[in-house]
């Protein structure tokens, strides 16, 4: 089994989750986002990002409006609904719920391992 797309794997399943963490604290830019994900060791490329924004805008989490930009042509800014606020909030306890589960099982794993 390779190592590197295991990990890639899961960063897959939680980059959703990651991005609507970053639109909760402030409106963004794609390549806000993207530098945001990066920096956090997430990486993503564009070709990623965009069709999880699109699927997340269609089911109402997110929304978007223009912006004149002072570099070029005017910029999408993504924002949280109402809808998503909520939706993360429950991510939020299903992360805890999965950490808790993780942790439990990692130090099951210690202690037969001791």
């Amino acid at each position: 089994m390779n190592l590197e797309n295991t990990k890639a794997q899961m960063r897959k399943g939680v980059l959703e989750y990651c991005i609507l963490s970053i639109l909760a604290n402030n409106d963004a830019y794609a390549s806000d986002i993207i530098n945001e994900l990066k920096e956090a060791k997430m990486i993503v490329v564009e070709g990623t990002l965009y069709p999880l924004l699109t699927r997340q805008k269609n089911a109402g989490l997110l929304s978007y409006r223009w912006e004149e930009s002072q570099q070029g042509p005017p910029r999408k800014y993504y924002t949280l609904t109402d809808k998503g606020k909520t939706f993360l909030d429950e991510l939020d306890n299903s992360w805890q719920d999965l950490m808790s589960a993780v942790d439990s099982i990692n130090s099951n794993r210690s202690i037969s391992n001791s």
